[in-house]
């Protein structure tokens, strides 16, 4: 097997429902094989009851995704309706002079078919949807393989130089809900 570079990897995932699968992830991965270092926004870390939407959008490029160089969306079955994951996402696609945008990927939880039969692309974050069809980025079932999760990982960050990412979407305002987005 080829030897393929760490990289610093931004986790977003539904904290409410996700968690566990979060925790399992970087169990299985970030120790166990050394394939990522976790660089996600936990509860509590960001104040926002007193901070504008900017301020948030800010604080999460400038604190917790700027040296991170590939963002993985966990899929749950209410990922696609949060706010701050629909802002992480498009602050990571952002290519500031300081802060260079990720590689991007999702990887669908084994609870999000628990609720869904099958994969539908209107239960997933939208702007990463945009990103799949565009060829930015590649959604993926989830992974147990430390290889394999080092491959799409590595295989994102290589993305980021060789496709432009669709980031046109508006960003939400708030978080949304039903049963889709589509």
């Amino acid at each position: 097997m080829l030897s393929i570079p760490k990289h610093k990897v931004f986790i977003s995932y539904h904290h409410a429902n996700d968690e566990y699968w979060k925790n399992l992830f970087i169990e299985k991965f970030s120790e166990s094989f050394d394939a990522f270092i976790d660089k996600s926004v936990r509860d509590g870390d960001i104040d926002d009851a007193n901070l504008t939407s900017e301020q948030i959008y800010q604080k999460i490029r400038d604190n917790y995704i700027k040296d991170s160089t590939v963002t993985i969306v966990l899929i749950g079955t209410e990922t696609w309706k949060r706010k701050h994951i629909d802002w992480e996402i498009a602050t990571s696609l952002w290519d500031g002079s300081i802060n260079k945008r990720n590689g991007l990927l999702g990887i669908i939880l084994p609870s999000y078919y628990k609720t869904y039969e099958k994969y539908n692309p209107c239960t997933i974050p939208p702007r990463l949807y945009d990103n799949i069809k565009c060829g930015y980025a590649k959604i993926y079932n989830w992974i147990d393989d430390a290889y394999t999760i080092k491959k799409v990982i590595h295989e994102a960050f290589e993305r980021r130089f060789k496709i432009e990412p669709d980031n046109s979407r508006e960003r939400y305002k708030y978080n949304k809900w039903g049963d889709s987005w589509c």
